[in-house]
């Protein structure tokens, strides 16, 4: 096997194993009973704004049952808010609610001056090389 998959393996599983461990811990500090994967959820909607559950279900990879549950817990803990869809009303959009505006705001914001500080000794444009290939891996892994 090519010696550069061997590692980018390896490093890919360090990295994924501490970001699933990371994700864990921001989950908490937006509220003490979330669920670690809920937390990806949270910050898609942040991101994109209201979304239809299918279309985060499809973003995250899991089925509607799993997304429902998901979304369920989130609105029981005031983080989302279910609202018909103007354009279906058959459909529901999900939102984050204030507090979960305010909630995920906040642990995104310490997410980011953490990695300014772990990565304060990196270049800039090495900071930007570092997303785009990360973003050219993950628009990869799409398909």
């Amino acid at each position: 096997m090519d010696q550069e998959f061997l590692s980018l393996e390896r490093e890919l599983t360090v990295l994924l194993r501490r970001a699933r461990a990371n994700q864990g811990e921001m989950a908490r500090e937006v509220h003490p009973d979330l669920e670690s994967a809920a937390y990806g959820l949270l910050v898609r909607l942040e991101e994109c704004g209201r979304q239809r559950a299918t279309e985060l279900a499809a973003y995250i990879g899991v089925g509607k049952a799993t997304m429902s549950r998901q979304l369920r817990a989130l609105e029981e803990l005031g983080l989302v808010a279910r609202e018909p869809d103007p354009a279906d009303g058959r459909a529901w959009l999900v939102d984050l609610t204030p507090e979960g505006r305010s909630r995920v705001g906040k642990v995104r914001e310490a997410r980011r001056a953490r990695y300014v500080s772990e990565l304060s000794h990196w270049d800039r444009g090495e900071v930007a090389e570092l997303a785009r290939l990360l973003h050219q891996l993950n628009r990869g892994m799409e398909r």
